[in-house]
């Protein structure tokens, strides 16, 4: 690639592209559970040695989660000790593994075919380690960016890992759809009474669709887990670690020489103490990147993309498999308008408008969800609400975590900011079916409006909190954070 004063932006855009194939893995690791999960159920259903209830089924559809924790929780040791590159190396290792032991839980150690609640902790293990690659890849896929981006472009290029997560999704649901072919979901209804009891276009779908669908991301894991190996360290933490020359050789190839000295003097003055304490800039400054996290999770936007298929299924849809990929295509679109606006229009008005688009959405969902005549209604309230994310707290979030913490703590506080955004992941995620199907009584629909009226008022809450809270950080370097949380403390 030809390098000219200006630097060579066709090197920042393929070491970006690499990084963000991280984040297709954290959409496509996430969501392959919504296409594989009724299959999942049912095969376990046919164990002799347990009860597999609806409770072992949430823990089992979530459990990834309790990696994404661990591995978040790590990412800060691991991106501080072994650097951003090494660590992203070892979440797309995890992604591979997790993969092809997703898919055949049963290796070396059980009997092929018969579940057991053995079989079903080993399946638990295999999906926790995906979890922990993608807790890593949350986390630094996105400072890996920021870290590398220049600053008038960084909202930008940190949004297009938003954009690879739910490209990943959309990428997964197709796969889904594509391997469930002509076979179909099992009833639940038909879930415990043996195979032979389920639907013949079914049976398939019990004893190996969910498989294929798990081990369909070791194609991408693998090409993830080779290619960030031929990307470069970042700068910032290459001079943490007294790696100057190192540092200005990429500073200049993506800036250009003239203004790599510049940011790297600027790097230097910043990382002049390397071990300042995580409260150094205030407890503001780490409370704000930790509610940005809980605000993400907490307008319960992965109950609906989690249980996609399941959710537009009880509405009554004839095809809800493809309904959920058009939500997917409307899902990519909307975050292609933050790409395209967020260095225009900056971070707090895509989130105070998306939180309120949100809560439109949510409310409207509360009110028509099962009501006959309403059902399309529902849908477009459910795609509302979905599309206000993408264009907001999807993107804007992680650009803000990326950003908004000085150098020397960076490494820390994300690691803190992203565990609580997967903890509260887990939450929304586990409670989202056993408050959707409360009654008050027989028949009843409290837990539809209320599950969902419950997001709408949080959708509120969170934009209040952006409005009087949240710095705006565009145009900004993020040698300027420095400065910004020393005034503000």
């Amino acid at each position: 690639m030809v390098q000219t004063d200006k630097g060579s932006r066709g090197y920042l855009i393929s070491i970006v592209m690499v990084a963000v194939l991280g984040g297709l893995l954290f959409g496509y690791d996430t969501a392959v559970i919504s296409g594989a999960e009724k299959g999942l159920q049912a095969f376990f259903k046919e164990a002799q040695d347990f009860d597999y209830s609806d409770r072992w089924h949430g823990f089992t559809s979530a459990s990834a989660l309790i990696g994404c924790i661990i591995g978040s929780a790590l990412s800060g040791l691991l991106a501080t000790r072994l650097g951003r590159k090494k660590s992203l190396i070892i979440a797309g290792l995890l992604f591979f593994v997790s993969a092809l032991g997703s898919m055949d839980p049963e290796f070396l150690f059980f009997e092929h075919g018969k579940p057991s609640f053995s079989l079903l902790l080993m399946f638990n293990f295999y999906r926790i380690i995906g979890g922990i690659g993608v807790g890593l890849a949350s986390a630094i896929c996105p400072m890996y960016i920021g870290e590398v981006a220049p600053s008038n472009i960084r909202g930008m290029l940190v949004s297009w890992n938003q954009f690879a997560i739910i490209f990943g999704q959309l990428v997964v649901y197709f796969v889904n759809f594509f391997i469930l072919g002509d076979h179909i979901q099992p009833l639940v209804e038909e879930m415990g009474k043996g195979i032979a009891a389920i639907n013949p276009a079914a049976q398939w779908t019990v004893t190996t669709g969910w498989r294929y669908m798990f081990g369909s991301e070791a194609v991408p894991a693998g090409l993830f887990a080779l290619l960030i190996c031929f990307v470069p360290e970042t700068p910032r933490y290459l001079v943490s670690i007294g790696q100057n020359q190192k540092a200005l050789g990429i500073l200049a190839r993506i800036n250009g020489s003239g203004k790599a000295q510049q940011i790297l003097q600027n790097i230097k003055e910043t990382m002049t103490v390397k071990t300042e304490k995580l409260m150094t800039y205030g407890v503001m400054c780490i409370f704000i990147g930790i509610m940005l996290s809980v605000f993400q999770q907490a307008v319960g936007i992965n109950a609906v993309l989690y249980y996609a298929p399941r959710i537009f299924g009880d509405m009554g849809m004839e095809d809800p498999m493809m309904v959920t990929v058009f939500m997917g295509i409307i899902n990519i679109l909307f975050t292609l308008v933050a790409i395209f606006t967020v260095e225009k229009l900056g971070r707090k008005p895509l989130l105070i408008c998306g939180s309120l688009g949100m809560a439109i959405g949510a409310f409207g969902v509360a009110v028509t969800f099962g009501h006959a005549g309403l059902e399309m209604v529902t849908a477009i309230s459910i795609m509302v609400y979905s599309a206000s994310f993408m264009f907001s707290w999807g993107p804007i979030c992680w650009v803000l975590i990326s950003e908004i913490f000085p150098n020397t703590i960076r490494g820390a506080a994300v690691a803190i900011a992203v565990a609580f955004q997967w903890i509260f992941n887990f939450i929304v995620s586990s409670t989202f079916v056993p408050m959707f199907n409360m009654h008050l009584t027989e028949g009843d629909d409290f837990g539809h409006w209320f599950t969902y009226g419950l997001y709408g008022v949080i959708c509120i809450i969170a934009a209040v909190f952006v409005w009087k809270l949240v710095p705006e950080t565009k145009g900004k370097t993020l040698e300027d954070m420095t400065n910004l949380w020393r005034k503000r403390c």
